[in-house]
């Protein structure tokens, strides 16, 4: 796999690379954050790469953006001065970072940097574990460096054409670098179609199975990991941390006194979700397009739980979610709310007939939400009769397409058939 934008050398052993995290406040951006959660989100964001060790961390306040250096020249040189006093080598930036502003920045300070996007494609490279994955996060890697050639990328290095005495050097290093990335490109999309296809396959013998799809979603760190395995028994990788599921997961779950459900487990979402990862995880996130109920997990106990709301629920937009699919607000970590305020989440989430408030570490609410899950697909997969004309053809394919068709009987006037569906194909059906 190519190098990251980053990538930390470890040819000599595991080594620690120390980091210091700066939140740029600016004040005339219109998406202005809260800088105090905004730092501690990028802090963690930093803590989730394991070879990365955050010495410090600041907000940096700004009236505006220097278009050349990001920062004015007293602040860069009072940056300066701590970076060295504290031997950093890494400065990461919490927010966009033009290729020539992280140009300067490097030269004035002599260390590396990053910026939120590639901080977080260096996670996703450092998490990604099926073959998909590995290949959708280095699509978007190589995307994100291609728009970044203002300097030598190590790996790109090699000079093409000429001898570099007679007639020039041949390409310019960036036309080299640009070239070589394209060609890489190319690769991994023929390697990713063949991925794909074998997922489709797969997601055609699911098909076949008629559970209905439960779908977790929700802003990265919210506990969906938790609360799968709590769910399921399985032993999904669940820690405070960001970014701890990239791939997703599907288990089998036979809820009580309910059908039996196929549960899927997803990548955490963002703020600014860089858009190389957007289009490259749509295919991992097609598992939500299907499903038949989403649950939105929610850390009701964060201080930007309403903002990060917004932000999946933006996401799911943008994925194309069908406005049909039945969406439940499940509010998480109830046990980090004080009692008083706790309380008061309890009876929110009383009133609201498809909010749920759980904790999926203590098992608090979780009967109650298999018991919801269970009564929303009542009936989500039955059987219905059904009566198509010769001039049909494109309603009966379709059934066939899904799979759902039981018998079918031919008639003089068409064809009588019985079907097994859910509520979501028939509400599909009725719109062809």
């Amino acid at each position: 796999m190519s190098k990251a934008p980053f990538q930390i050398d470890d040819t000599e052993g595991p080594r620690v690379t120390r980091a210091w995290v700066l939140h740029p406040d600016i004040r005339s951006n219109p998406d202005r954050r809260d800088p105090g959660p905004a730092l501690e989100e990028a802090v963690a964001l930093a803590r989730a790469l394991p070879a990365l060790e955050v010495i410090g961390s600041e907000v940096v306040q700004l009236r505006s953006v220097d278009a050349g250096k990001l920062f004015g020249k007293g602040k860069i040189a009072d940056l300066h001065e701590r970076l060295e006093q504290n031997e950093i080598e890494l400065v990461l930036v919490d927010g966009p970072v033009t290729p020539v502003q992280q140009r300067n920045l490097e030269k004035a300070w002599g260390v590396k940097l990053l910026d939120r996007t590639g901080l977080i494609l260096e996670i996703f490279s450092d998490r990604a574990a099926t073959r998909e994955g590995v290949l959708q996060v280095e699509m978007a890697a190589l995307n994100y460096q291609r728009t970044r050639l203002v300097r030598a990328w190590t790996h790109l290095e090699r000079q093409r054409g000429g001898l570099g005495f007679v007639g020039g050097p041949g390409e310019t290093q960036i036309e080299a670098d640009r070239r070589a990335i394209d060609e890489q490109l190319v690769r991994l999309r023929r390697q990713l179609e063949k991925v794909v296809k074998t997922r489709a396959l797969h997601r055609a013998a699911r098909a076949k199975v008629p559970y209905p799809i439960v779908a977790l979603v929700g802003y990265t760190n919210a506990g969906k990991s938790t609360l799968f395995n709590r769910l399921t028994g399985a032993e999904v990788m669940a820690k405070d941390m960001l970014f701890a599921t990239l791939d997703p997961t599907m288990r089998s779950l036979a809820l009580p006194d309910g059908p039996e459900i196929i549960l899927s487990d997803t990548v955490g979402f963002i703020s600014d979700l860089p858009t190389e990862l957007v289009a490259a995880f749509r295919a991992t996130l097609e598992e939500v397009l299907a499903a038949d109920i989403i649950l939105h997990v929610r850390d009701i106990s964060h201080a930007e739980t309403e903002e990060q709301a917004a932000d999946v629920r933006d996401i799911l937009v943008s994925l194309g979610v069908l406005e049909d699919t039945r969406t439940f607000e499940v509010w998480n970590k109830i046990d980090l709310l004080p009692a008083e305020a706790a309380d008061a989440v309890r009876a929110r989430a009383e009133r609201g007939d498809d909010v749920l408030a759980i904790s999926a570490i203590t098992g608090e609410g979780l009967d109650h939400l298999q018991k919801v899950i269970a009564e929303a697909l009542q009936g989500a997969v039955r059987e219905a009769d059904l009566h198509l004309g010769y001039a049909d053809g494109k309603k009966r394919a379709w059934l066939y397409d899904q799979d759902v068709v039981v018998r079918e009987n031919q008639t003089e006037d068409g064809f009588d058939l019985t079907v097994r569906w859910s509520a979501k194909q028939e509400a599909q059906f009725q719109r062809l």
